[in-house]
């Protein structure tokens, strides 16, 4: 009868507790997050114009090319092969497991 009092007490406290407020986050004028206050962070709340976003957007790295995917399936599926290549074990019979000390049967 306790732990069912005690468990909806602690979760009664746990939903009355107040929630816990993040700091803002305030950007440079090139777009990166930084903390407020230093040196070339615009104030808190500032945003870049459209036109600057839009600079910003363009200058991100690009995509994967076709040549990068091509080579990131041919790792993954080559690793997904030797994984299939493994030998079958389960931890269920003995001979899964190599002999400890003591599993000889006595002579």
């Amino acid at each position: 009868m306790r732990r069912p009092i005690l468990a909806a007490a602690t979760a009664g406290l746990m939903l009355l507790a107040p929630a816990a407020r993040a700091a803002p986050t305030c950007i440079t004028a090139a777009g990166d997050p930084v903390r407020c206050g230093t040196a070339g962070a615009l104030p808190v709340g500032a945003a870049l114009t459209p036109a600057q976003a839009f600079d910003r957007r363009w200058s991100r790295a690009p995509d994967l090319t076709l040549e990068q995917a091509l080579a990131l399936v041919y790792i993954l599926g080559a690793l997904f092969a030797v994984i299939a290549l493994l030998p079958p074990f389960d931890g269920w019979s003995d001979g899964d497991w190599d002999e400890q000390e003591g599993d000889r049967p006595p002579r």
